[in-house]
């Protein structure tokens, strides 16, 4: 499955534009950004979309590896070159023949990995440890960074002239915060991805969505990525409130916003219904939402509707009103959208919607947009 970078905000389109271009090349790639927002993904991207997607995408997290065995992991070793080298190992340089080895967290590397790094991406060759023999080896190189690797170099952590020789195409990677306009894309997609089996997935009402939207995410889409997962466990299948989700449950930037909200409007009783609100398409707010089994004053709202549209009367086998007005609904957003070519603030300004609003329903409807 290809790897995409997801958003229609102007830092992800200029983003994606980039890798396009850049992909083809062999050029060394150096990615920078905060955590969490999608150094890999690009990485992956830039891999399959090169000539060398055939080949193997072999990532390892500079990390993540005790500093006595990354030279072993990067460059592998020969049986008995050490206690605890029972056998020949492939490095990750080998298994990258042909293909492309993603260097994660580079800033975490140690000065001494770091110069047989330079060296090995200069000759292209690689010594396993214990081996008399070098081998040669064709791999582009990605690395990525949540470090400020100028400021690395003047602390005296990083050499300088590694840095020049990864940083041949910087790519960076904007924060969440910088691209709001992708958080409803982005909930939709988690929440596709995490939704339990048998169930849909979870939804947002649109004052939550608004608070998601002004939330900072200082752990960007990875905390995004983990919220939406613990929602679709929690709350498979359901719509989600702020107001009804457990503070324990919320990150600490929106207990606020969560204890200013007023409470849940207690529902009314049956007789105190009137005709609801109509809205932007002329429809009654919520009625996609209601019963299946509709009471009567539900018909009395339904044969107002039909006249109103100039609908033909109910057949006498009945309708799926839910459709019908979906597909109304469906209808009209398609048509506005059309006539202001897919810009979606125009689109918003001839609906008189809000536009997290309209995004919320064309991302339900899966529109094309932009």
């Amino acid at each position: 499955m290809a790897t995409h970078y997801i958003g229609h905000s102007e830092a992800a389109n200029a983003l994606r534009e980039m890798v396009s271009a850049v992909a083809p090349s062999n050029a060394t790639v150096l990615i920078t950004g905060e955590s969490g927002t999608g150094k890999e993904v690009l990485a992956r991207m830039l891999h399959e979309q090169s000539d060398r997607a055939g080949g193997n995408f072999v990532p390892i997290n500079c990390g993540a590896i005790p500093a006595e065995l990354m030279e072993s992991e990067l460059f592998g070793h020969r049986k008995g070159a050490f206690t605890g080298a029972v056998a020949d190992r492939i490095g990750r340089f080998e298994l990258a023949h042909g293909g492309t080895l993603f260097l994660d967290e580079i800033g975490d590397m140690s000065l001494d990995m770091q110069v047989k790094l330079l060296r090995v991406l200069q000759e292209r060759s690689v010594d396993p440890v214990g081996s008399t023999r070098q081998v040669d080896i064709d791999v582009r190189v990605i690395a990525a960074t949540h470090r400020d690797l100028e400021a690395e170099i003047a602390a005296g952590r990083f050499r300088e002239d590694l840095y020049y020789r990864l940083n041949v195409i910087p790519l960076v990677t904007p924060s969440l915060r910088e691209r709001t306009s992708d958080v409803p894309m982005l909930l939709q997609h988690f929440a596709k991805r995490f939704a339990v089996r048998g169930a849909n997935p979870v939804r947002f009402r649109i004052d939550f969505l608004e608070a998601l939207q002004s939330y900072a995410w200082p752990g960007n889409v990875r905390e995004l990525s983990n919220l939406v997962d613990r929602f679709s466990t929690l709350y498979a299948g359901k719509e989600l409130d702020l107001r009804t989700i457990p503070q324990s449950m919320l990150p600490k930037g929106l207990h606020d916003l969560r204890a200013s909200l007023s409470p849940m409007p207690a529902a009314a009783p049956m007789e105190t219904l009137s005709l609801p609100a109509t809205d932007a398409f002329g429809l009654p707010e919520g009625l996609l939402e209601m019963d299946d089994q509709p009471t009567l004053e539900d018909r009395e709202v339904e044969n107002i509707i039909m006249l109103a549209q100039g609908l033909p009367q109910l057949p006498p086998d009945g309708i799926s009103l839910k459709e019908r007005l979906a597909d109304i609904e469906r209808s009209m957003i398609e048509q506005a959208l059309q006539r202001s070519q897919g810009n979606v603030s125009r689109t918003a300004k001839l609906l008189n919607l809000q536009r997290t609003t309209l995004i919320e329903k064309i991302n339900k409807y899966e529109l094309k947009y932009g």
